[in-house]
């Protein structure tokens, strides 16, 4: 049995807290005037926050299993699916249910347009990553048979393949009316096979990682630090130069560019490695622990939050300011958070 890693736990948990970021930047963006240095925090340094959970899924998956024997599907799925299908299920319901009765919306003008929503994760802007994540499980085997076979040289021609692919599927494939690929970005795993393999390639090989990991430490972080310079500097580019708006920066400098996917790689395996091997206080890793443990939770529930402190917001007169937008986001992960430990209090 392999040692249980810490470092696992805090990253979800810090990959958490930058979802959270990122949307609470998208209230900031309501701003006319944002500060583009905060949009910058929120909205660009976060920006690993969706990619890295599927390096730590894949990782966890691939460090636990045995490659040498038979992989049992049926097992599998059922485990993965009561973790991630049922409440997937369940939180698209409690939303659509909400918005519905909070927006005035029809909840289902017909059953076509309710097994798209279902279908796409469309019943709340973040439940899209649970569908990826149901898709990755679906293809198990094809993942197990790839990491199994995987090479560097593969991973190299699987990196390039991956950057040409995000690129051209984001800049250049342009909008469409079919279906599956209007809503591309919910269900296609293909935007993140590599940083999904390359976590159960370095899980199978966790040994030699994490020895590489030990004595590569002040280049891991100069290879984080550069690539997170290139992204910034692509972002304020955007705006310094081609004039673009934050809101338009943002989404073009985001995690599927050439810069954003390199930036999740070295974001991973520098948080790994920090986690890991980094000299952390114990009251930092206490705190990491409990975002860790209660990350689903926030990120389940942590919309409905931001709805009703934007709602109070605009009851009370108050704009988004910086300070507020600071504010917003803390007492989005604060409730949150608190929420969750006080059912498992009573519930457990």
């Amino acid at each position: 049995m392999k040692p249980w890693l810490n470092s696992i736990e805090y990253i979800r948990g810090v990959s958490m807290a930058g979802v959270v970021a990122i949307h609470t930047g998208s209230q900031y963006l309501l701003n006319p005037t944002p500060n583009i240095h905060l949009v910058a925090l929120f909205e660009i340094v976060s920006r690993f926050s969706v990619p890295i959970f599927f390096f730590i899924s894949a990782f966890g998956l691939f460090y636990r299993m045995d490659l040498s024997e038979p992989f049992s599907y049926g097992k599998f799925l059922r485990r993965r699916f009561k973790a991630v299908l049922v409440p997937y299920l369940l939180w698209s319901t409690f939303y659509l249910v909400h918005d519905n009765h909070f927006y005035g919306w029809q909840l289902f003008p017909d059953l076509d347009y309710a097994a798209e929503i279902y279908f796409f994760g469309l019943a709340k802007y973040h439940l899209y990553f649970l569908v990826i994540l149901i898709w990755f499980y679906l293809l198990m085997p094809l993942w197990i048979f790839l990491v199994k076979r995987m090479t560097p040289a593969r991973m190299i021609f699987l990196l390039a393949a991956q950057v040409a692919f995000d690129y051209w599927s984001s800049y250049c494939a342009g909008a469409s009316e079919n279906l599956f690929w209007k809503w591309r970005l919910n269900w296609l795993v293909l935007h993140y096979v590599f940083v999904f393999v390359l976590g159960g390639v370095l899980a199978v090989h966790s040994q030699k990682f994490f020895a590489w990991c030990a004595a590569q430490k002040k280049f891991i972080s100069g290879t984080f630090l550069l690539s997170l310079i290139i992204l910034l500097s692509h972002y304020y580019f955007l705006i310094g130069v081609k004039n673009f708006s934050a809101e338009a920066a943002v989404n073009t400098a985001h995690q599927l560019s050439p810069a954003g996917i390199f930036y999740t790689i070295a974001a991973s395996i520098f948080l790994f490695t920090l986690f890991q091997f980094g000299r952390l206080p114990e009251s930092l890793k206490k705190f990491l622990s409990v975002l860790g443990k209660n990350s689903y939770f926030v990120y389940l529930a942590h919309p409905f939050v931001i709805t009703y402190l934007a709602l109070g917001l605009g009851k009370l007169g108050l704009v988004m300011t910086a300070p507020n937008a600071l504010i917003f986001y803390a007492a989005t992960v604060a409730l949150t958070l608190s929420a969750n430990l006080l059912l498992k209090k009573f519930f457990t």
